[in-house]
């Protein structure tokens, strides 16, 4: 079965001074990592079969299939849902219940022989077995597009100006990082596209860890988790601990990607591009 996952991202507020960013549990940064290391090293089919794994798409779509079911969906669809099923007059068929529920054509294709006359859904009794499917597998190909991102393709991102991502980097990068930091730093990664995602956010290598002053005495350790109204954290024995942000608590966090964090914020995307071609040229 198909289903869409969405990742939430909580940001807190601040508690005694310090602005707290939620981080997901450790095991589902374990599994977010271990995707994003394959995917620096895998080709693009690799990526988008370990993406659609990791967000449990289902099976892959019928390429051929999609391609037969297009003009069909063009044809006899798109009018009310739009041509790639985004939505139109007609609701967005990505998100549907139906679409998602089936794998290859087991639920849809009695769906659309049937219709829903009732709500101006007619139906397409005329059509083969095999002309629903490929309308089946047409609407699956939207769904993993929207979905996958291991599917998608970049063909040109070195359209930036070297010298002035050069003069970016020593205005906002050299307080923390050295020249040797970025030494050959495009010879790190196999594609421009892995050398921007990993110059604008790095993977983490250092645990954000964090001091909490409480009526009951100190806690530090390593944050797993924090909202608004909790963080949690393990300490150096390895003993797990979760407490409330209620008055009188104080909280200092140490978080080695936090100046990352403040760019990704800021970072227009001319700078981006220009940051990414000076650091090409650092073979």
């Amino acid at each position: 079965m198909r289903s869409l996952i969405c990742a939430t991202l909580l940001v807190g507020s601040a508690v005694g001074g310090v602005a707290f960013v939620a981080t997901p549990e450790q095991s589902q940064t374990s599994a977010h990592e271990g995707v994003q290391e394959k995917s620096q090293t895998a080709n693009p089919t690799q990526r988008a079969a370990a993406t659609r794994a990791f967000l449990g798409l289902g099976a892959e779509p019928d390429k051929a299939a999609a391609e037969r079911g297009a003009p069909l969906f063009a044809q006899n669809c798109a009018f009310c849902h739009g041509p790639n099923a985004r939505g139109a007059t007609g609701p967005n068929l990505i998100t549907s219940d139906k679409v998602l529920a089936d794998d290859k054509g087991e639920h849809l294709m009695p769906f659309l022989r049937k219709g829903i006359l009732e709500k101006g859904m007619p139906a397409f009794a005329t059509m083969s077995d095999q002309q629903l499917t490929d309308i089946a597998e047409f609407l699956h190909l939207q769904v993993d597009d929207v979905a996958n991102r291991g599917t998608y393709h970049v063909l040109n991102i070195l359209v930036g100006n070297a010298t002035e991502g050069k003069a970016y980097v020593e205005s906002h990068c050299m307080g923390c990082h050295t020249a040797q930091t970025f030494a050959h730093i495009a010879g790190k990664y196999r594609s421009p596209e892995q050398l921007q995602r990993n110059w604008i956010w790095p993977v983490r290598d250092e645990d954000m860890t964090a001091q909490i002053k409480t009526a009951d005495g100190t806690i530090s350790g390593k944050v797993t988790q924090i909202s608004d109204f909790r963080i949690s954290l393990v300490t150096e024995p390895g003993e797990a601990k979760s407490i409330d942000l209620v008055p009188g608590v104080e909280v200092q966090i140490h978080d080695p990607l936090v100046a990352h964090e403040q760019i990704v914020m800021k970072l227009r995307n001319d700078e981006m591009h220009n940051v990414t071609a000076y650091f090409e040229t650092l073979k």
